[in-house]
């Protein structure tokens, strides 16, 4: 399918521009102003291709030239033989009289109406894989419509189709057909809201501003904790963070380091330590006494009462460093997958714990590339009936 791009305007320089500061994560508004022009044409000119930049036309080295064609021309006028121009132009030469003979032969042939008809003919849009193949199609929707992401869907195809190279697809093919206005037509573009991110675009990953929080008093910093955390070998070793809806609204997300498994708390009181306090004891005494064996948490003012916390469950707490998410990092990617869910401004007190269940069943449902494409809840089944790995 042959797309027409519009420039709005824009010169050749000014669309590179607009394409640096994109992939840089620059803002509409931010480049409108740079450029002297309104913040709505950025947006158009970039959301006709749905983010995607289209690749520029490139002549292969191997084809004929607009000059080897004004060559051509000449010999023919010359009353040359093919083999003599081929001869003059380095080229083979059936090159040349098949180049002849597609252009109305000697009589008709003209330099510029060939290579115009040489570009119209190298333009023929090759069909996407996903048009061609109607049963890969539906199961990528499928698996689109149940928040699969893209790279999780390619990785489970393969886990479960390792010998049919036709049900295998990229994860950056699926992307295109979502985005790329060339093969939307390919794939149902509403799946594009079962994304993380919901967006119509395709944007560029940005910088995060991580920010810090409040001390609290005789932590214990995660400098402290075992070292037999960090390579995941030992299950039972869990990160936690408050996820925050409108405030006072929030819930509590557990991650288990080793099998990524989830579990959502809700806090229907409010986020002071004092109202935290009880309701994430009350579910870290639902985990299984072998796989309670660390807590990390983000340095939050809802964990004034850890000691009561490790005094209830035998867990000790680690809290992070000031403006280091990245070290409970697994909770930190959990708590973006959930946004999916509890969209930021929204009132999470309206969630009872059963729908949070539901929620983590789905997040744990889902294939992940670091386990090959098995999910959580697979991996974590497997470790809790595993005896090496609970008594590591």
């Amino acid at each position: 399918m042959e797309v027409q791009v519009r420039d709005y305007g824009f010169s050749a320089i000014q669309q590179d521009e607009i394409w640096r500061r994109w992939r840089e994560g620059e803002s509409f508004n931010s480049m409108g102003r740079v450029l002297g022009v309104p913040m709505h044409h950025v947006r158009s000119f970039l959301a006709q291709t749905g983010g995607v930049r289209q690749a520029p036309p490139r002549r292969s080295a191997r084809h004929l030239t607009p000059g080897d064609r004004e060559e051509i021309s000449r010999g023919i006028a010359a009353g040359e033989s093919a083999r003599h121009i081929a001869a003059r132009l380095g080229r083979p030469p059936s090159t040349v009289s098949r180049e002849i003979a597609r252009n109305g032969g000697r009589q008709l042939y003209r330099a510029t109406a060939a290579d115009q008809e040489a570009y119209r003919r190298a333009r023929r849009s090759k069909a996407a894989k996903l048009a061609d193949l109607p049963v890969l199609r539906a199961l990528v929707e499928e698996k689109l419509a149940l928040s699969w992401s893209p790279e999780q869907i390619s990785g489970w195809l393969r886990r479960c189709f390792p010998d049919v190279p036709a049900m295998r697809i990229s994860h950056e093919a699926i992307y295109l057909s979502l985005y790329d206005p060339r093969r939307r037509q390919t794939i149902n573009r509403k799946l594009t809201q079962r994304l993380r991110t919901a967006r119509p675009m395709r944007q560029p990953k940005k910088a995060r501003r991580p920010s810090g929080r409040g001390i609290i008093r005789d932590m214990v910093s995660i400098s402290e904790r075992p070292a037999e955390v960090e390579d995941r070998a030992v299950p039972g070793h869990w990160e936690g963070d408050l996820v925050m809806g409108t405030r006072p609204s929030a819930i509590a997300t557990l991650v288990e380091r080793t099998s990524r498994y989830t579990a959502l708390v809700a806090l229907p009181e409010g986020i002071k330590a004092e109202q935290v306090t009880p309701y994430l004891t009350s579910s870290l005494l639902g985990i299984p006494p072998l796989m309670r064996r660390t807590l990390t948490w983000d340095r939050g003012r809802e964990m004034a009462e850890h000691r009561a916390i490790t005094a209830a469950t035998g867990m000790p707490v680690y809290l992070c460093k000031p403006r280091s998410p990245w070290q409970r990092g697994t909770n930190e990617n959990t708590n973006r997958l959930l946004r999916q869910y509890l969209p930021k401004g929204s009132d999470l007190r309206k969630l009872s714990q059963a729908d949070l269940d539901v929620i983590a069943e789905e997040l744990n449902n889902r294939p992940r590339k670091t386990h090959n494409y098995q999910s959580p809840s697979e991996v974590y089944a497997q470790l809790l009936t595993s005896g090496d790995a609970l008594t590591a």
